[in-house]
């Protein structure tokens, strides 16, 4: 069993308790799904009612209608002047995670959204895994990587309420370099018991519908005299399969006269953009050159024979290209081009190689995942 470096040895990761306010919190989302599903259907019902009684000509039912309008609106306006409970935010504590996966998403700005699987290892509960997104500094992606360990804040109350700490003090750094902690199981993982937007909305708008519903049937015989209402039936959302082929590959190609790879920034946003084309941050070859960048994988290798897109030092590598250029003999580069291979043995990292074209001939370096420099090989060079 792995440790974080403070009690963390032995601890049992198959299960989580479930804390009480856990359950409680199911039990607010219930009665607040409660308190929705009437107000929404009385709403309903009183809007129908105003119609019912426009088409059959009926004053009191018209008022009736209205007043019940009325009446929810100061409710209403009531609930919304009334001054909040009070309570103070549950606090939050520190733990160590281990980044089980990552992926980020095509960004505008330099802050990306990323997507993280982490494994929290707190000091003084079991450790468990949660899924949460939030956006890093593009700078700062390289730090965080597949088997990594991070430090996070956690809600002890609501444990699925996670956030990375991007600058820890140096206590929690040192931690976090020092400790080593086990994946936990996925029976483990904890999700929010809160009902996202689109179920409040789907329930609000069903309870509006059945309350409209019954006073339309309390008035059926009145409205049938008056006239035929018709009814739309809803058409069912189509639904798409889609398959994925054991091997894939796809390219891009940065367009326009003064735009190239080496632009700070662009060659991280361009590998997000192939993530998304291929759904997968994990393949076999990446090919960048000053205009294009390509990736090539297969579904059926191992995590351990591919390179994660995301986490290899973009941002390194155009003094990579620079260096190649300026130190292996070759005055005149034509081209170059950046191969990123997995590395070979167990625990090996990718392997970059760059490459120089001139008239001198070709010439090239190899770096680790790191950016630095294991070999060259320059012009006349055998090997």
């Amino acid at each position: 069993m792995g440790t974080t470096g403070q009690g963390q040895a032995g601890q049992d990761v198959d299960e989580v308790d479930v804390p009480p306010v856990r359950r409680r919190s199911a039990v607010r989302v219930l009665l607040a799904a409660l308190r929705l599903t009437v107000v929404s259907a009385v709403t309903g019902g009183a809007l129908a009612t105003l119609v019912v009684a426009v088409i059959i000509k009926d004053v009191p039912v018209f008022l009736t209608g209205g007043g019940v309008l009325v009446v929810l609106i100061l409710i209403g306006v009531v609930a919304g002047r009334r001054s909040p409970a009070g309570e103070e935010p549950p606090a939050g504590r520190v733990a160590l995670a281990r980044i089980e996966d990552l992926r980020a998403t095509s960004g505008e700005t330099a802050d990306v959204p990323v997507k993280f699987r982490l494994t929290v290892a707190p000091d003084d509960r079991p450790a468990y895994r949660v899924k949460i997104e939030q956006h890093i500094n593009l700078v700062d992606i390289p730090a965080y990587r597949p088997r990594g360990i991070a430090v996070v804040e956690y809600h002890p109350d609501e444990p699925w309420k996670v956030l990375i700490v991007t600058r820890p003090t140096a206590e929690w750094s040192r931690r976090a370099e020092e400790a080593e902690i086990d994946s936990a199981p996925e029976s483990t993982l904890v999700v929010s018991p809160d009902m996202s937007e689109g179920s409040w909305c789907m329930l609000t708008l069903f309870a509006f519908l059945a309350g409209a519903a019954l006073v339309v049937l309390l008035f059926r015989g009145e409205l049938f005299t008056s006239g035929d209402g018709d009814g739309a039936a809803a058409k069912p959302p189509s639904s798409s399969s889609s398959s994925t082929s054991r091997t894939f590959s796809t390219s891009t190609t940065v367009s326009g006269p003064s735009t190239s790879l080496l632009t700070f920034g662009v060659m991280r946003v361009t590998a997000m953009e192939l993530e998304a084309r291929v759904d997968t941050a994990y393949v076999t070859e990446i090919t960048i050159e000053d205009h294009r960048m390509a990736v090539r994988g297969d579904s059926t290798r191992p995590v351990s024979e591919t390179v994660h897109l995301q986490s290899l030092p973009y941002e390194l590598f155009p003094g990579l290209v620079r260096e190649a250029r300026m130190t292996l003999g070759v005055r005149d580069p034509r081209s170059w081009r950046i191969d990123v291979t997995p590395g070979s043995g167990a625990g090996a990292g990718p392997r970059v190689r760059v490459t120089v074209t001139g008239k001198e001939g070709t010439a090239h370096l190899d770096a680790d995942a790191t950016g630095r420099v294991t070999d060259r090989r320059a012009v006349g060079e055998s090997g």
